[in-house]
């Protein structure tokens, strides 16, 4: 396979869905930008994990050297609790900022556009929940500006408000978003995810895959996330095992992050049933996001594929396979999820078997299910848990 294209290699300014700056190096840029959007004193959010990774101290060195103010923020888990916001939103206000720069992983992204909800108002966290009215915002209450800065390629969580939170409470994770909350830019510097671990690159890249496998197949006419879900898949589908195998290859590394992105806008339309799963698995058990979606992923497919055939040989011809069938279209899927280095059972990252009936109950009142392809029963729901944890491919 050809592994070097100039495209990938050279900077490109898109406007769609938000202003999008992508290319090699172009985090160079954030202190005009910041300068540019009228940001003076922003507060850098990520997660504890990449608090002390060189592209914190690299962020800091460029704002400072724009003659701009900015703190960090990096209380947040890898799968954020509601406390943490509430602590963000205090940091936001004690440091008097003017906006986030969210620099990291989905959960950084999660966390950032959390804390920008709750940044200028007195609301709760979970008036923001996905299923409930929107909150109408007051005057002095807009949203501060926010610039998204993704280093994996996986969540695709940098072009919209929407941040999955755990309520520690209940044990479950709910989505929370508002309309009016819309980054200001989303910085796509491949540069960024050249330094990715082998594991993480492959499990952040089997959440993209995800996205766009889930987001084509929610029914309904919607040909711009579709359009992006299939472009995003062909991206994914040729470039991940490359990023996992040739960790410097940036090409690769801008594909991905390029195909992640596609595959984000695509989600707006809905997921399904692997991520209303692991997002319950995930409130409970701390597990990472993509490797857990990666993981139901077949598991899912089986399930849901029977009677799509015709989208399944459109996502087959987007990954250039020859066998565009439901069996051949598994089996690729498999195979590359064994290429990367996938667990083959929940049971492997920890998931107790006794926990199944609960995930699933669970699991249905996740969003995501509502707009699974295919409707399921609680057993059913039960069945494909514990088939995942005991042996999902």
């Amino acid at each position: 396979m050809k592994t070097d294209d100039p495209t990938m290699l050279a900077p490109h300014d898109w406007g769609f869905p938000v202003p999008i700056a992508y290319g090699p190096g172009r985090l160079a840029e954030i202190g005009q930008r910041c300068i540019g959007l009228g940001i003076r004193n922003p507060l850098i959010v990520t997660d504890h994990g990449s608090r002390d990774l060189p592209f914190i101290a690299l962020l800091h060195s460029l704002l400072q050297d724009a003659g701009l103010k900015a703190a960090l923020f990096s209380d947040i888990s890898p799968n954020p609790i509601d406390g943490e916001i509430e602590t963000g939103r205090a940091a936001f206000l004690a440091g008097s900022h003017d906006a986030i720069i969210a620099i990291g992983g989905g959960s950084a992204m999660d966390g950032a556009k959390a804390i920008c909800l709750m940044a200028r108002n007195d609301l709760d966290l979970w008036a923001f929940e996905y299923e409930q009215p929107v909150p109408v915002m007051g005057q002095g209450q807009r949203f501060p500006a926010l610039i998204t800065i993704p280093t994996t390629a996986g969540t695709g969580a940098e072009t919209e408000s929407t941040a999955m939170v755990t309520h520690a409470a209940k044990g479950m994770k709910f989505c929370v978003w508002h309309p009016d909350l819309k980054p200001a830019l989303a910085l796509l510097d491949p540069e960024l995810t050249v330094g990715l671990p082998r594991t993480l690159t492959a499990w952040t890249g089997a959440d993209a895959l995800v996205h766009a496998i889930e987001a084509y197949l929610v029914p309904g006419f919607h040909p711009l996330c579709d359009g992006l879900a299939l472009e995003g898949l062909a991206l994914i589908a040729k470039w991940l095992p490359v990023a996992v195998e040739e960790p410097q290859n940036l090409t690769a590394r801008g594909a991905m992050l390029t195909g992640s992105c596609l595959a984000g806008i695509a989600f707006l339309k809905g997921l399904g049933l692997v991520h209303a799963i692991s997002h319950m698995v995930g409130a409970e058990f701390n597990t990472q996001h993509g490797l857990t979606n990666a993981i139901l992923l077949p598991v899912v497919l089986r399930f849901n594929l029977p009677g799509q055939e015709e989208k399944v040989r459109r996502m087959a011809q987007a990954m250039g396979l020859p066998d565009t069938s439901v069996e051949g279209f598994i089996a690729a899927v498999e195979g590359m999820l064994d290429q990367i280095g996938i667990p083959k059972s929940l049971a492997e990252i920890g998931v107790p078997a006794d926990c199944a009936a609960r995930i699933a109950a669970k699991a249905l009142k996740d969003s995501a299910a509502r707009t699974n392809p295919r409707a399921a029963t609680l057993a059913e729901v039960v069945a494909l848990t514990e088939t995942a944890i005991a042996k999902a491919r």
